[in-house]
């Protein structure tokens, strides 16, 4: 079992707590102006920030804006193709939901990390990333390289951008953004280098959660793609935990 560490999260002092609140308002001004989510985006997104910063600290708010890069850069390739197929994000960004369908396990681990000390948190919050990550590129990237993909749960040829359909290129440029996710968070110090497979597994796993439960619950519209990308960092996580208890 991991070593819980000593102290209960980065924010120990009035001037830490206020540098990662400068940092969260600086960090939701820049995505809101370039586009890469809306106003209440901006706030859901902001928010988030301040929990990763406050409760981690710096090397939390690195992997968010790592993340943040990785979906801004993905999501514009081959905009106009995706737009032309109906499956291009809003010009304005992503909304409030989306954002914190994606940030809000990880927003979580490091409230709990921050009450506890207990470093398994951390992985856990890391592994939520890595699946953020490793799903949203691999969506993209799939929709930008090709025109078909295959269902995860049958095999079936379906169009690029169908729920729970996946593609070579995309899987792999999912695989390689949860690797940078891990390898960003190990550099920072969130991680221990010991524990980087748990994060890049359990990562890679929810991607492939994601796509089962689009290729079953959301193709019969009985959860929403939020809802799916919610379970799929909650279940990323979860692995992560329970791994790291056995490692």
């Amino acid at each position: 079992m991991l070593t819980p560490f000593l102290t209960h999260g980065w924010s120990s002092s009035p001037e830490r707590l206020a540098s990662a609140a400068a940092v969260t308002l600086g960090f939701a001004v820049l995505a809101r102006a370039v586009r890469g989510v809306n106003l209440s985006g901006a706030l859901a997104g902001g928010l988030a920030c301040f929990a990763l910063f406050a409760g981690i600290g710096p090397a939390a708010f690195i992997a968010l804006a790592t993340l943040f890069v990785m979906t801004w850069v993905s999501t514009r390739l081959g905009y106009r193709r995706k737009l032309a197929l109906g499956l291009a994000e809003r010009r304005e960004g992503r909304n409030a939901w989306q954002v914190l369908a994606n940030l809000a396990v990880t927003a979580l681990a490091s409230i709990v990390f921050s009450a506890t000390g207990n470093r398994i948190w951390l992985v856990a919050a890391a592994a939520a990333l890595a699946e953020a990550a490793t799903d949203t590129v691999a969506s993209e990237i799939g929709q930008y390289r090709g025109a078909e993909a295959r269902l995860i749960t049958t095999g079936e040829r379906v169009p690029a951008g169908t729920d729970g359909g996946i593609t070579i290129p995309g899987t792999i440029a999912g695989l390689a953004a949860g690797l940078v996710m891990t390898a960003v968070a190990t550099v920072g110090g969130m991680l221990l280098p010991s524990e980087c497979w748990i994060a890049v597994a359990a990562g890679f796993a929810g991607m492939l959660i994601d796509s089962i439960l689009g290729a079953t619950l959301q193709r019969r519209g009985w959860i929403s793609n939020q809802t799916v990308n919610l379970l799929s960092t909650l279940a990323a996580a979860a692995l992560a935990y329970a791994l790291a208890m056995v490692a």
